[in-house]
């Protein structure tokens, strides 16, 4: 998308669109939610994107008026829980959380277990920025020396979650835009990379804002080099992030989103991304979150399937550019 800030759209004009839209399944739209509905986190409880799920399922039981419920269901990278998602009846009370995987599978996996069109974009609930962080001790006190010293000799080993994962890409935009040589070295998974770097076994990793901050506070164990997104974050702003310091292609977060099984009625896709804007845009959440390192962000259907269609090409070229393919 050309701004990649998501813009909080004007009530009265998703209001519209909604009413526009709604005509076609009126009836059905009407009386839905008709019993709970159902979250699918495909993720293990206690992540960025599991938190995000839980705060927008209590403030869209409110707005709908049916118990939202969270159901994790992790394994292979958000495919199981996404798989069973896309595979569930289009009748609007199965959900998936979505997170960056939802994209990037079905492009880096030989046999992925659905495709793109079998999930539809219905609503950004949030992100939480990816930290560059090198232990306590190492001798880089920013991105810039960070890609420097990457670039003598043999190149710098960069702790990932695996092939996919977003420190992966964080080393490969690096890369493959910005010249620098880091190793990605799967773990599997981000706290193992993280310990990796405690340890001095790797430079550097990425993390999720709501791991690495606090690992960041005095007397902790990571020095933090940058955040990935466009802006710094609410909680952290003496962060500078990789644009700031240079490096306009390293743009990248952990979000988390909503997407349907395809097949389920306009209508209804609109009432629950009015929903999850609705209980993104609560003080209640921006309290409870903001200072956990996690943005809430909400918005349009429309605004979301432009950020989802963005992504996919984005992060596409550096799959192709970078040769990733399934561990």
């Amino acid at each position: 998308m050309s701004d990649p800030e998501f813009a909080r759209p004007r009530r009265g004009f998703l209001a519209l669109c909604a009413g526009a839209l709604a005509a076609p399944a009126a009836p059905r739209a009407q009386t839905w939610p008709e019993r709970p509905v159902k979250l699918v986190v495909p993720f293990a409880p206690g992540g960025a994107n599991d938190l995000l799920a839980r705060a927008a399922a209590e403030g869209a039981t409110r707005a709908l008026r049916q118990p939202v419920i969270i159901e994790n269901r992790p394994g292979a990278g958000g495919n199981v829980g996404a798989a069973a998602v896309a595979r569930s009846a289009p009748d609007g009370h199965t959900f998936l959380v979505s997170a960056a995987g939802v994209i990037t599978n079905p492009l880096i996996r030989r046999s992925n277990p659905y495709r793109d069109s079998d999930l539809v974009p219905v609503a950004m609930i949030g992100f939480a920025p990816s930290v560059v962080v090198v232990a306590r001790g190492a001798p880089w006190r920013s991105l810039t020396e960070l890609v420097e010293a990457s670039r003598q000799g043999p190149g710098l080993p960069f702790a990932t979650a695996g092939t996919g994962s977003t420190p992966h890409f964080v080393a490969e935009m690096l890369n493959t835009h910005h010249g620098a040589r880091l190793m990605p070295v799967p773990f599997k998974s981000g706290a193992e990379g993280a310990n990796a770097v405690i340890g001095g076994h790797v430079a550097a990793t990425s993390e999720a804002s709501i791991v690495a901050l606090p690992h960041l506070k005095e007397g902790g164990k990571f020095r933090a080099l940058a955040t990935t997104w466009v802006r710094r974050m609410s909680v952290a702003p003496e962060l500078p992030t990789a644009i700031e310091q240079g490096f306009p292609q390293l743009r990248i977060a952990h979000w988390a989103g909503v997407h349907a099984p395809a097949g389920v009625p306009a209508a209804i896709l609109d009432r629950m991304a009015a929903a999850i804007d609705a209980a993104m845009s609560s003080r209640e959440v921006t309290d409870r979150l903001l200072p956990l390192g996690i943005e809430p962000v909400g918005g349009s259907r429309a605004s979301f399937a432009e950020f989802v269609s963005g992504e996919r090409a984005r992060l596409a070229a550096v799959i192709r550019a970078a040769g990733m393919s399934e561990d």
